[in-house]
């Protein structure tokens, strides 16, 4: 997940930083992302795999994300930041659950906000909409990943009060070992 590459510089703010970052900005908004938002969310994504230096893996599509994101199964949900009715980011997240806790919480898969428009005080604000998102839906947490290189954003999230979890490592299956395991313990159940 990336943020804006500036936060956590210091560096004399414009007034329309400084309105935003005291909630005074009128033409900044937060809505809800609908199905005929797709296009933007893909380019977001995009943005934000460039940004990350994994382009490469990009194989998401329209297609993939209005199914997956406001067909039947709904897996995610988006948030849309608008600064003078144009989208400059987004927030893609969704519930997990803790088993120590009980409760449920919210990860937060993807941050991103448009070079132009950082420190400006929008990825802050989509970060704390999720925030309060997460107090109002009894989350007992909330959870995300940041690439190592990304000192900007592990400052941010430092100031937040956020603790990086250092003694646990994230494991991940790929479609295609995800499908060969799959594969496996179909033939071991049937004995085919």
């Amino acid at each position: 997940m990336a943020l804006p590459k500036n936060i956590g510089t210091e560096k004399p703010m414009e007034k329309k930083e400084t309105e935003a970052k005291s909630g005074k900005l009128s033409d900044f908004r937060i809505r809800t992302a609908v199905a005929e938002d797709v296009p933007v969310i893909l380019r977001f994504i995009k943005k934000l795999a460039r940004y990350e230096r994994l382009s490469h893996e990009v194989i998401a599509t329209e297609e993939s994300l209005r199914k997956n994101l406001f067909g039947k199964n709904r897996f995610a949900e988006v948030i849309l930041a608008e600064y003078r009715r144009k989208v400059v980011g987004f927030a893609l997240y969704f519930h997990n659950f803790s088993t120590f806790l009980g409760t449920p919480g919210i990860y937060v898969e993807d941050l991103y906000v448009d070079e132009r428009h950082r420190g400006c005080g929008f990825g802050r604000a989509l970060f704390n909409h999720i925030v309060r998102l997460a107090k109002k839906r009894g989350c007992g947490r909330m959870e995300w990943s940041v690439l190592d290189w990304n000192s900007p954003a592990i400052r941010f999230y430092k100031s937040m009060g956020a603790l990086p979890l250092s003694d646990w490592t994230t494991y991940r299956l790929i479609k295609e070992a995800l499908m060969k395991l799959a594969n496996q313990r179909a033939k071991h159940r049937t004995g085919k």
